[in-house]
């Protein structure tokens, strides 16, 4: 396998570019970019449209009265807009004018203003990263399905090494999850058509997001390219693929699935604007869990200091708090770098990602964050193998990692019959495939806190997050360089990592 790269979607497959993904295959390519526009005029009678058209989130005092100011403060600006989000008071506009957030800026109420990329509007062009490594389908017929519920294991369940590692084969037996409990995957859409998906899956709570406001037509949750946007599908069946005798089986096989998609077509990249209704949407549509997967492009980090970035992390910041209070456990992957969060100093050599090429730039994460897993809040999750360790791509950090779950790491090999040390998981179009990544942690934890839920149903975020770390286990740092803290809180585990059986047994 390749060497890994920094890129997110917190997966190692085949992340595609501009994907704030956390998972790898074969693992991510580098991402490219070039500095943010800065700078430009107030707007004056006649504002300047001789910009590139670009996104913008302009963050406000969330009163209907500053949320109307700021509408026509954006007209006036030369911008139009998109979507606002009142409860919240973020307003997503597009404007050419180079002055057009500073002038934003300036209106009162307004907190933050800024862009949301720094490549135009327009379609970006396709990077091919190579397809997954794939697993042949098992063969569905009622003899192969009988057998294995009568087995208790499905047909590829001997190669998930992953559902044991955090007792999740055995919750299964005891309680397999309410479908009063919807996990939405905000990610690159999900295949609902998919054998081990489609008996899970609520189409009244999915949506398509990549416009920066929802979209719930049939089908629009789905991937925009199969091929290439593998991604959220693979994590869904993480989550919950169903115990119905066919391919795998999820962490909390018996909850509902919802695809909240926000990956741009061509590019695949995650913007402030489509996760911000991501959140927004599930906050209103009944959702309990949200799985993260990736980090906002086209900024690895978002810096305080910097106005648009600024605006990026407020954004998405406000979304986060808005569904956390309408009772949601955020889950958000911690990414693929292997960096110490906790550090002084950090350098990210793929920001911004959207145009070319990016720059080096030496951050201080103590005003620098990965978003949204770095939010206030979120559930921050670091990656481990099949031998408990430390996926030798994860990001860790004392304090800034949560709790830990198996991502995958081919560099720690199973016993048979796993025969591999990353994740299996389903892929559009019924098949299935390996995948590592925090991308791939992620959901185990979104999948506990599932379990959590159904057995706490009227426990509050916060309780729930609490509950998740009490009852990991922490395999300790055992003298490991770079491992800082204790036995029970550490930079690599956080608390530990997740118990699927402990979370229906209490």
């Amino acid at each position: 396998m390749a060497p890994l790269r920094s890129r997110r979607r917190h997966a190692l497959l085949a992340v595609p570019a501009g994907l704030a993904l956390t998972a790898s295959l074969a693992l991510l390519p580098g991402a490219t970019a070039s500095a943010a526009p800065q700078g430009g005029t107030p707007a004056t009678k006649a504002a300047a449209t001789d910009g590139p058209l670009l996104s913008y989130v302009v963050n406000a005092t969330a009163d209907r009265a500053t949320v109307a100011r700021v509408k026509k403060a954006v007209t006036a600006a030369g911008g139009s807009v998109v979507t606002a989000y009142d409860r919240i008071g973020v307003v997503v506009a597009h404007s050419a004018n180079p002055g057009f957030a500073q002038a934003l800026r300036a209106v009162p109420g307004v907190q933050s203003a800024g862009a949301t990329r720094t490549a135009p509007i327009t379609p970006a062009a396709t990077t091919d990263f190579g397809p997954p490594e794939k697993v042949k389908p098992p063969v569905a017929n009622s003899l192969s399905a009988a057998r294995s519920l009568a087995s208790g294991k499905e047909p590829l369940e001997g190669l998930q090494w992953d559902l044991p590692a955090i007792k999740a084969d055995e919750a299964a037996k005891v309680e397999p999850g309410s479908r009063k409990v919807t996990v939405g995957v905000i990610d690159t859409g999900v295949d609902d058509t998919h054998p081990d998906l489609a008996p899970n899956f609520s189409k009244s709570q999915s949506a398509s997001c990549v416009s920066g406001k929802p979209d719930t037509s049939p089908g629009a949750w789905r991937p925009t390219d199969p091929a290439k946007d593998y991604h959220g599908t693979h994590v869904a069946g993480t989550i919950a693929a169903a115990r119905n005798g066919i391919g795998v089986a999820g962490v909390a096989p018996n909850v509902r699935l919802a695809a909240i998609k926000v990956s741009q077509p061509r590019s695949s990249s995650f913007y402030a604007e489509s996760v911000v209704c991501a959140f927004v949407f599930a906050a209103d549509h009944g959702i309990a869990v949200t799985n993260n997967s990736y980090y906002v492009d086209p900024w690895m980090f978002n810096c305080a200091d910097d106005p648009d970035q600024k605006a990026i992390a407020d954004s998405i910041g406000r979304a986060t708090k808005y569904a956390e209070s309408k009772g949601i456990v955020n889950v958000a992957s911690a990414g693929n770098s292997n960096f110490d969060l906790a550090a002084k100093e950090l350098t990210d050599t793929g920001s911004p990602n959207d145009t070319k090429p990016p720059r080096t730039r030496r951050i201080d994460p103590s005003v620098c964050l990965d978003v949204p897993a770095q939010l206030p809040g979120v559930v921050t999750v670091s990656a481990t193998g099949v031998k408990s360790q430390k996926s030798f791509y994860s990001n860790y950090g004392l304090g800034q990692i949560d709790v830990a779950a198996p991502g995958g790491d081919n560099l720690q090999i199973p016993d048979l019959p796993a025969k591999d040390g990353r994740i299996l998981s389903t892929l559009p179009g019924g098949d299935y495939g390996y995948l590592q990544g925090t991308s791939m942690a992620g959901p185990h934890v979104a999948g506990v806190a599932a379990l959590l839920k159904t057995t706490h149903p009227r426990s509050t975020p916060q309780e729930i997050q609490w509950i998740l770390k009490a009852q990991a286990h922490n395999p300790g740092c055992g003298g490991v360089t770079g491992c800082a803290g204790t036995a029970h809180v550490n930079g690599y585990f956080g608390y530990g990592i997740v118990d699927a059986l402990a979370a229906v047994q209490d």
